[in-house]
């Protein structure tokens, strides 16, 4: 572990923070680093749970392995934190990297593709590729196509490599289900924080704030959701309102009601009655509002720690899971408006 730095990280504006825990997934990674990936490996967890700051940490990890990387994150705000490199491969692809500025989302993607096979055609020695929220960029629809392409590196390489690992990162759940139709990924999960790892990040902010614990109650660890609520001066109601009105979950709470209270209650009684729940079930996905889990918490299915079989408090089921309290309590509060407003 202490062959490479830990990453600082843009936490909140005008805070940083380090990169905290992951120890188990950070493990995972350098036995990665030593044997290659023999499938792209597809890494799911809810919005917010850190798979950006992983992603950032591995490119650190990796690159102190020997690695020649290019790490893509369309999504990123920032347009220069969209496509980076290691110093080895900006020298080969500097002019694919000076024209991505005010291109659409879904070009750094094909950007970094034709970088990597840049890399590996000139005798790559060990290859990564690091791609974070890519399906978004490119939509849903072409998730399969992409992963299918990012396979084709590894098994129809243009040219000679020692190792190459490649790593996609997504909190879109409708295409997991497309991806897992077919042998071209390992699916692998990842959660929250655990709580020691939420503690380290929380210490590390300044100014006042809730008792860790009630910080704890709140994001179940989920690193997002504590950066919404520290900037929003710790709101949780209103950072719930946003959150329902956002995600339009008073037309899913307007024409499912008592439906939505049950699995607000638990989630997994979507499994237990898929003909009543399904549709429901897949709204929410759909609306990043529920995850669906892998049921076996076995760390080999996993990157890092996996959530408890079970905690009704942080609304975490075997099967299903709200992402944080927040987004339940965000379900609740659009509930209870259709309720006063039926009542007149």
């Amino acid at each position: 572990m202490a062959r490479w730095r830990r990453v600082r990280l843009r936490f909140a504006p005008g805070v940083d923070v380090s990169f905290v825990d992951r120890d188990r997934g950070l493990e995972w990674l350098e036995d990665v680093a030593e044997r290659g990936t023999r499938l792209p490996v597809v890494v799911y967890g809810p919005e917010g749970c850190g798979k950006t700051a992983f992603f950032r940490q591995a490119f650190e990890v990796l690159r102190s392995a020997g690695y020649s990387v290019t790490l893509v994150s369309p999504l990123e705000e920032r347009r220069e934190e969209r496509l980076l490199t290691t110093d080895d491969v900006a020298r080969m692809a500097g002019r694919t990297l000076e024209g991505l500025t005010g291109l659409p989302l879904s070009e750094p993607v094909e950007a970094a593709l034709r970088i990597v096979a840049q890399v590996i055609r000139r005798g790559g020695g060990r290859v990564a590729l690091l791609a974070d929220d890519v399906f978004q960029a490119v939509g849903v629809e072409r998730a399969e196509l992409l992963v299918k392409r990012m396979l084709n590196l590894i098994e129809y390489p243009p040219g000679d490599y020692e190792s190459i690992v490649v790593l996609a990162g997504s909190s879109e759940g409708v295409s997991r289900a497309r991806i897992g139709r077919h042998d071209w990924a390992e699916l692998r999960m990842m959660w929250n924080l655990s709580r020691g790892g939420f503690e380290q990040l929380y210490e590390q902010l300044p100014g006042g704030k809730p008792p860790a614990e009630e910080a704890w109650r709140w994001t179940g660890g989920n690193p997002r959701m504590l950066a919404t609520l520290y900037s929003s001066g710790w709101r949780v109601e209103q950072v719930a309102r946003r959150l329902a009105v956002e995600r339009g979950l008073h037309i899913l709470a307007a024409r499912w009601g008592r439906t939505l209270e049950e699995v607000i209650d638990d989630p997994d009684v979507i499994v237990e009655d898929y003909d009543r729940f399904g549709r429901l079930a897949e709204e929410l996905v759909k609306r990043n509002m529920i995850v669906e889990l892998e049921p076996y918490r076995d760390e080999h299915l996993w990157v890092d720690r996996p959530p408890p079989r079970r905690d009704p408090e942080l609304g975490i089921g075997r099967f299903y899971a709200w992402p944080t309290p927040v987004h339940r309590e965000a379900a609740r509060i659009a509930l209870a408006l259709i309720r006063d407003e039926a009542r007149g």
